[in-house]
């Protein structure tokens, strides 16, 4: 493949998914920063590996690449104790718009704080299962998807996610209903 039909091939394939890319990143690495330099690394490989692409869905493609890059970033940048912790960007981007009627400073800062609890509680989910919510929930990647990148059944998958989003209701809700 010539470098000008590689490169447009990346354009194509790549590209359009760099956001999908950079908020996965951000979720595993826990910072733009970090996620920036994995998603750089993810792309080098990305384009290395153009030839090799065989067609199919190129978002699951990249993200895969993002995932794997952003792990063996982490292994050789952080030590095992780090945890993890996504942007509040990212749940603007999923969490549904206030209707106009609600547009008033209580309700501005109800939706914020309540952006902040889901954040903070995905933060604090297992890795496996914090993966996997990201994954469908955020990026919206199939149970196909999910299990061919993660490479585990897809009934792990479907595993993974319920136990995530059970883990989740009952973290807000426990920490919903605690005294001040």
């Amino acid at each position: 493949m010539s470098e000008r039909m590689l490169a447009a091939r990346f354009a194509e394939v790549v590209l359009p998914h760099l956001g999908d890319a950079l908020s996965l990143a951000r979720w595993l690495t826990g910072n733009a920063a970090d996620a920036e330099d994995v998603v750089q690394e993810a792309c080098l490989k990305a384009h290395a590996g153009m030839a090799g692409f065989a067609g199919g869905n190129p978002r699951a493609w990249l993200l895969t690449i993002v995932r794997n890059a952003s792990y063996t970033w982490m292994a050789r940048n952080r030590p095992r104790a780090v945890v993890a912790v996504g942007d509040l960007a990212d749940l603007d981007d999923v969490s549904p718009r206030p209707d106009s009627d609600s547009d008033s400073p209580e309700a501005a800062l109800i939706a914020k704080a309540n952006s902040a609890a889901v954040e903070a509680a995905i933060a604090r989910l297992p890795d496996v299962f914090r993966e996997t919510l990201v994954l469908r929930d955020i990026n919206g990647l199939s149970y196909r998807e999910i299990a061919a990148m993660l490479g585990v059944p897809q009934g792990t998958v479907m595993s993974r996610l319920a136990r995530a989003r059970s883990l989740l209701m009952t973290d807000i809700g426990g920490r919903h209903h605690e005294p001040a």
